[in-house]
């Protein structure tokens, strides 16, 4: 795919790996608020929960088939009517950032997520992070919200960014089968 790396479906093997580079921005980061990172365990039990949905979840893997980051997208909020809006995350091992990698993982995750039905891919930017910002709009995501001051973490209060992207035909027409 890139230079030095292809996008792939992510295994239940990638735990481990996923763990480590989410592990790197808790302890290092604002773009996301939790302050502990999640055990391998825990991140294997949400990356089951990502696949047995039936949505995607993609790594990027090295010529040494080591993870160097990951994109998944899933259901945005568990009520029925929000069943086609997703929510997207992308995550790059911190070494390794800057090297197009967040925008192959995310180019990729908008074609699987809409495979997956979904219609509205939604970006909560954690700490309104510039790299992530720049990221989603050249991606085709336009600001949809701002919540200022919501989270506090290294010592500072933080704005969460919302950024949003239609997939498909997005609102323009109904969905081809409509639960009720």
């Amino acid at each position: 795919m890139g230079e030095g790396y292809r996008i792939e479906p992510a295994t239940r093997a990638d735990a481990a790996a996923v763990a480590a580079i989410y592990a790197h921005h808790v302890l290092h980061g604002t773009a996301s608020f939790e302050t502990k990172p999640p055990t391998e365990t825990q991140m294997a039990a949400r990356l089951r929960k990502v696949l047995d949905a039936g949505e995607p979840w993609l790594v990027a893997r090295d010529a040494t088939d080591e993870v160097i980051g990951y994109a998944y997208a899933s259901r945005f909020r568990d009520r029925p009517a929000y069943r086609y809006a997703c929510e997207n995350s992308v995550y790059i091992r911190h070494d390794r950032r800057g090297e197009g990698i967040g925008r192959a993982l995310l180019a990729n995750l908008i074609v699987a997520a809409e495979r997956c039905g979904f219609r509205q891919m939604i970006a909560v930017i954690g700490g309104a992070e510039a790299p992530s910002e720049r990221l989603h709009a050249a991606c085709g995501f336009v600001e949809a919200g701002r919540m200022r001051g919501v989270g506090r973490k290294g010592g500072r209060w933080l704005d969460t960014l919302y950024m949003q992207r239609a997939l498909g035909q997005g609102d323009a027409t109904p969905p081809d089968a409509e639960p009720e």
